[in-house]
């Protein structure tokens, strides 16, 4: 695949970036698109390496390694060296629905287990993905697929995150009529609200429901099951129901000064200021501003990276991003071997945008948040920590220890926690009365069933929170497993094949 030598010729190249100064002016996206040459030389470094993991889709040590739908990445790659671009595209969209997402907001698993990174830099996949999508559009290769024939039968989908989505699609696809449910103004889900627009321009989000909505798929917004309408109605109207509502019940601080004036979850801003961009260009001021104060982030995801660079984008007077544990090494470790995703030190966006305008990167390891202080009149005032080690004890178990005088007082206005996600809300499963496991939905993978007859559960709401393309993974089996449910046998193809 690729050029035979094209991996010893060829170095990999990165994505070109805006100016970190001058982006911090706007929340457009942040990269700008390789020229086709530089992508024919990065496909060109795709090796003939007879076993390709990155298809592998696996998870190694709790963390996925290769790529969960199992896209066809040598065979697109190849195309895209000999620019064929059209057939990289057809290749893709085999086992990919959404390719402008995950070639946005995916941390590219792939690129961990790619057979070159066993001792050079991985060949540039996501890059070469994002690419492909965005000709499709440009070129108008992409034209709504409208079924030939309609089954007759209903399905609703609760939820329009990218494991809605995808099952939709696929849905439609075989000819059921598909109704997608969606709490919120917009549909999307995450895509929408809760990833910001510097990775995911919410006008591709919009174009994809668009098309989709030309493929014949219903959008019904502003609607909370449970509230506007019922489980017993749903299941009346419908001859199946698929639960893709996520893992958005946040992960709260339980700890002196939570109350505090200033102390907001992650997601609650990041949606807000979506919202606001959208509905207002912010003229609207309805959501939480930054400008002028202290902030600290609590948890050291992409979540709270997020929230980095959103602050930085409200002017800010300073921002740090607190973590647990201590700062990786830039090589990985005995225990992180290749094809394992690699556990190293990287400079996302947002902490290379805080270097360039603080002189450092916001990011302080082994911190532990002890307290919260507020003033007289309750507004958040500082916040009080102690710095922790990681210490392995003799079953091979870790344990982190506080470190006796290192404790510190920071300034603070602003704190926002972004700690995780402890799995679905639990008022909808309550409602439809379904049973559950570690919070999550009780629905075996592979199968997608729950204790309630026609009624399936896929994506974070039962897996908990993962990665996009594991959502789109869950989307299209749980859209199979629907489709032989409702007609006895499935035509559309299986992820896992």
């Amino acid at each position: 695949m690729g050029k035979a030598t094209g991996f010893i010729e060829f170095n990999r190249e990165e994505a070109e970036e805006r100016n970190p100064l001058s982006r911090l002016k706007d929340f457009k996206k942040y990269s700008a698109p390789f020229s086709d040459e530089v992508l024919q030389r990065q496909g060109a470094r795709c090796m003939d390496c007879a076993t390709p993991f990155c298809h592998i889709g696996m998870e190694i040590a709790g963390t996925t390694s290769g790529c969960p739908i199992h896209n066809l990445i040598p065979e697109w790659n190849d195309l895209v060296y000999r620019g064929r671009w059209k057939e990289a595209l057809e290749r893709l969209l085999k086992t990919n629905n959404f390719p402008e997402f995950t070639g946005s907001a995916c941390p590219a698993p792939c690129e961990g287990s790619c057979t070159v990174a066993i001792s050079d830099p991985a060949v540039a996949i996501k890059n070469i993905e994002r690419t492909i999508i965005n000709k499709g559009f440009e070129n108008g290769w992409i034209q709504p697929r409208i079924p030939a024939r309609r089954t007759g039968k209903k399905v609703a989908i609760i939820g329009s995150g990218p494991a809605g989505l995808a099952s939709a699609d696929q849905l439609n696809q075989a000819g059921h009529s598909v109704t997608v449910y969606e709490r919120a103004d917009r549909p999307g889900g995450l895509l929408m609200y809760g990833i910001p627009n510097m990775k995911i321009e919410k006008k591709e989000v919009e174009r994809r429901v668009k098309l989709l909505t030309q493929e014949g798929i219903d959008f019904i917004t502003n609607t909370e099951v449970g509230k506007d309408i019922t489980a017993s109605q749903l299941r009346e109207k419908y001859d199946a129901v698929i639960l893709c509502t996520g893992a958005q019940k946040q992960r709260d601080l339980v700890m002196e000064g939570r109350d505090a004036e200033g102390v907001h979850f992650a997601m609650d801003y990041l949606s807000g200021v979506t919202k606001s961009l959208l509905d207002s260009n912010f003229q609207d001021k309805n959501f939480i501003d930054a400008a002028g104060k202290d902030v600290i982030v609590i948890g050291g995801g992409d979540t709270g990276a997020d929230c980095v660079a959103t602050a930085l984008r409200q002017n800010c007077k300073s921002v740090v991003q607190f973590g647990k544990h201590p700062k990786l090494g830039v090589v990985r470790t005995s225990e992180n071997m290749w094809p394992a995703a690699p556990n190293i030190f990287t400079l996302d966006y947002a902490y290379e945008e805080a270097e360039q305008k603080f002189g450092e990167d916001p990011r302080q390891y082994g911190i532990q948040t002890k307290k919260l202080v507020k003033d007289e009149d309750g507004r958040l005032k500082e916040l009080h920590t102690v710095s922790m080690e990681k210490v392995k004890q003799e079953d091979g178990t870790f344990i982190f220890k506080e470190i006796p005088g290192t404790e510190k007082i920071w300034p603070a206005q602003l704190v926002f926690i972004a700690i995780g996600f402890e799995g679905p809300e639990q008022p909808v499963l309550k409602h439809f009365g379904l049973e559950t496991s570690n919070r999550k939905v009780a629905a075996v993978y592979g199968d997608f069933t729950t204790n309630i007859e026609g009624v399936f559960a896929a994506g974070d709401a039962r897996r908990g929170q993962s990665l996009i393309v594991w959502a789109i993974n869950e989307g299209r089996e749980v859209a199979r497993k629907v489709d032989e449910y409702l007609m006895g046998a499935s035509i559309l193809p299986t992820v896992n094949a």
